[in-house]
């Protein structure tokens, strides 16, 4: 069953000098391909388990060829966002061979990440009853679209679930069609709650050394992460719309034009608001009695915007920031990707890091540049070993003792 306390097969020669992963000793037959899943695999390897990414011949991932933009190798840097700290194994599932190496990768492994459409695995000879019985103690964690009933053979692409799970309709601006974010948000958002689901489960056999199947969705991970706007139908029947950046339950927390570029603010009390008023110029806001609390405020969203525009069109969005963040009001401008990382940069967060070529395996890795793990942990960090790997990098090293193992079970059944 899975890895003991010790280096994966390989990785002694990384892991020299490296100090420990919270999930060293864990090992993830990873079946997943594009974004949740990939993405819930390598949180879970950069806190030190052993992924073992298995893919399809000749393709792969398909994420590997969502370019542009690529790297100077040209590999797609969609790819690259969630597939570090992992090793490659190239598998043709669509063989009984390969169907026994899978199986072997399983028999040795302590949980299993697949997004395959719902029943594809069963299909496969592959499934969570099939593999529980050879092996009861794997974790299972299986992510779909749309749940393994009803909804099973619909496409689980994040835009689609963005429009039908609602986000699209509280998104965008009032007057204006529904606009989706800017990023595969439910993706990244399923793969956090299967990551959360899979150590949830390992806690569980670590008590009763019994596995279990672990399912999450988009639609439901979606239905979840809207947290007030869900709960304000699912308690008042309110349905929400869409306010553009403005908030439902809050004002002035929205987005504002100033001299140069837009600012954001996020005024959560009335001491803020005060305080926003003294620094632009207005004291007397603060006692108008159309501002006098929050429940004014919103009720007056519009007349406040109109004045606090005029305010603000007075200076720069880095004028105000400056200001308003001293007097212990929360703003900032709306930055590019380039600002918001020098931002990061300069408060000493977690930004981009390297992963040199000598950290690599040596089976042809070549250094690569990666967004840091926001996990801080003081006794076991994030680490960063592998670059994502070439398509069947490790093929070689682990196949033989796949099909070593297939050969044992064959011999053993029959």
């Amino acid at each position: 069953m899975g890895t003991q306390n010790n280096a994966p097969d390989g990785w002694a020669g990384v892991l020299d000098g490296a100090r420990r992963g919270a999930l060293d000793g864990l090992r993830i037959a990873d079946f997943s391909r594009v974004l949740a899943g990939p993405y819930a695999t390598m949180l879970l390897a950069d806190l030190g388990a052993d992924v073992v990414k298995v893919e399809r011949p000749g393709i792969g991932d398909d994420t590997r060829a969502w370019h542009p933009p690529a790297d100077h190798d040209g590999t797609s840097t969609y790819f690259l966002s969630v597939n570090r700290n992992k090793r490659s194994v190239v598998l043709d599932l669509t063989t009984e061979a390969g169907r026994e190496q899978a199986r072997a990768l399983v028999a040795e492994s302590d949980v299993l990440v697949e997004n395959f459409r719902p029943g594809t695995m069963e299909r496969l000879g592959l499934g969570h009853k099939e593999l529980r019985a050879l092996h009861p103690e794997l974790i299972y964690c299986s992510i779909s679209g749309f749940g393994s009933g009803e909804g099973a053979a619909i496409p689980g692409y994040d835009l689609l679930v963005q429009a039908v799970g609602g986000l699209m309709s509280v998104t965008g601006n009032a007057d204006g069609e529904p606009v989706k974010a800017g990023v595969a948000l439910v993706d990244v958002i399923t793969g956090l709650h299967a990551s959360l689901g899979v150590l949830a489960a390992l806690r569980h056999r670590d008590a009763t050394g019994q596995g279990q199947l672990v399912e999450v969705n988009l639609l439901g991970s979606l239905l979840s992460a809207l947290v007030n706007q869900a709960s304000a139908f699912a308690v008042a029947g309110v349905v929400p719309g869409r306010l553009g950046n403005a908030h439902p339950s809050i004002a002035p927390y929205e987005t504002f034009p100033t001299a140069d570029r837009p600012i954001a603010l996020a005024v959560g009390n009335d001491r803020q608001f005060a305080a926003l008023a003294e620094v632009v110029g207005d004291p007397g806001l603060a006692l108008d009695d159309r501002f006098r609390t929050n429940t004014d405020r919103v009720a007056h969203r519009g007349e406040l915007r109109d004045i606090l525009t005029e305010r603000l069109g007075a200076a720069g969005a880095d004028h105000w920031s400056g200001a308003l963040l001293a007097a212990g009001v929360p703003a900032g401008p709306v930055n590019a990707l380039d600002e918001a990382f020098a931002f990061a940069e300069r408060l000493g967060l977690p930004g981009i890091v390297d992963i040199p070529a000598a950290a690599a395996d040596g089976a042809g890795g070549r250094p690569s540049r990666q967004v840091a793990n926001p996990i801080t942990l003081s006794e076991t960090p994030a680490r960063y070993l592998l670059p994502p790997p070439c398509l069947g990098q490790h093929t070689a090293e682990i196949l033989p003792r796949l099909s070593d193992h297939a050969t044992e079970r064959e011999g053993a059944i029959t």
